[in-house]
C-alpha cells in the first residue's frame, strides 16, 4: 500500500474529529501502519464547517496534509459542494444520503464513484440514536476499502470513545460495515 489520503467533511457536532482520530489510531496503533490526522473546525459554533483528514501509509508520512483525497466522506450539503471540486477521477466518494442531495452533480459526472449511504438511518437502526453516523461511516469505509480492519477500529473505539458510548459506537460501526457488504 502506498499513501492513502482521506478527507471527512461536514459540520461541527457530527463527530468527524473523533472519527478521524479513531481511524488514525486504528491504522497506526492497532493496524501496524503509519498514520497522521489533522483537523479544522470552529469550536464555538455547532453547525460550522468541520473537517478531519487522515493519511495512512506503510511508510513514514512525510507531509501531513491531504492534497487530493483518495476517499472523500461528506456528511453535509455544504461540505459536498465545497469538497467535491477537490477530487480526482478515481476518488471514492461516500455521501450521507440523509443530508446530502447530489442532484446536478456540482462539479462531477462520476456518479458510479459516489456511494450514497443513509448514515444517520444506519446509526439510528443500530443504536436508537443518530449521533454515531460518522462511526457508521468508518464501518462502511473499512468494508469498502480494507484500509483498516473492523477489529482495529473496534479497539480504537474502546480506547478513544467517550465514556458510556463505546457500545453504541461499536454497534454503529458494525451496522456501517454490514451496509457495505
Amino acid at each position: 500500500m502506498s499513501r492513502y489520503e482521506i478527507r471527512m467533511a461536514g459540520v461541527g457536532g457530527q463527530g468527524l474529529i473523533l472519527a478521524g482520530q479513531i481511524l488514525a489510531e486504528a491504522a497506526a496503533i492497532f493496524g501496524g501502519k503509519y498514520a497522521v490526522q489533522t483537523q479544522s473546525y470552529a469550536p464555538l459554533a455547532r453547525g460550522a464547517p468541520s473537517k478531519s483528514e487522515i493519511i495512512i501509509d506503510t511508510e513514514e508520512v512525510d507531509y501531513p496534509k491531504v492534497e487530493v483525497p483518495d476517499l472523500l466522506l461528506v456528511l453535509s450539503q455544504d461540505a459536498y459542494e465545497k469538497h467535491i471540486k477537490t477530487v480526482k477521477d478515481d476518488t471514492v466518494i461516500i455521501v450521507n444520503s440523509n443530508e446530502v442531495n447530489i442532484h446536478g452533480e456540482s462539479g462531477t459526472d462520476r456518479k458510479s464513484m459516489i456511494h450514497k449511504v443513509p448514515l444517520e438511518d444506519l446509526s439510528r437502526s443500530a443504536t436508537g440514536k443518530n449521533f454515531a453516523a460518522s462511526i457508521a461511516a468508518l464501518g462502511f469505509i473499512s468494508c469498502l476499502t480494507g484500509i483498516v480492519s473492523i477489529d482495529s477500529l473496534k479497539m480504537a473505539i474502546e480506547k478513544r470513545a467517550p465514556k458510556g458510548t463505546v457500545e453504541i459506537n461499536i454497534k454503529a460501526l458494525e451496522e456501517g460495515f454490514k451496509a457495505c457488504s
